[in-house]
């Protein structure tokens, strides 16, 4: 391979796995997860179940700043710290009780329009270890603002 081969691959691979820019990302999300599984901890070991369906929104998504709202019934609910990844970006959500909350979106889905989106709760209820998983999908909604 040439080095002029090699300097193309090179470029083309950069421009592949650059970052979503911050005007191409939308600044709201609808996201639903009817999908998953939840975990608790009893009797020494962990029992799964399926989760009841998720449904909330991320809304004032500022990648340069790395903040989002989470908006649950209506109400914005808490601030959201935002990791970009390569085709992705995480929100993080600090519970009030110091739990975490992950949800990572993917790049939208050319096929559906939507963007595919996991959700993950680490928690715990009365001193238990809880845990849940979700798959689903996020949609981008216009801020009637």
């Amino acid at each position: 391979m040439s080095k002029l081969q090699i300097g193309l691959l090179a470029l083309a691979v950069i421009v592949v796995a650059a970052p979503v820019r911050a005007g191409e990302w939308p600044t709201h999300f609808a996201c639903d997860f009817n999908q998953g599984h939840s975990w608790s901890y009893e009797g020494g070991k962990f029992k799964s179940a399926p989760p009841a369906d998720l449904a909330f929104e991320i809304s004032n998504i500022d990648l340069d700043k790395q903040s989002a709202s989470l908006i649950l019934g209506g109400q914005t609910s808490n601030t959201l710290k935002v990791v970009r990844a390569l085709n992705a970006n995480t929100f993080i959500e600090v519970a009030n009780e110091g739990f975490l909350n992950l949800t990572t979106v993917y790049d939208r889905d050319a096929a559906t329009g939507k963007y595919p989106a996991v959700h993950s709760r680490h928690f715990g209820l009365f001193g238990q270890p809880m845990f849940a998983q979700y798959e689903g999908n996020c949609t981008a909604k216009t801020d009637s603002k």
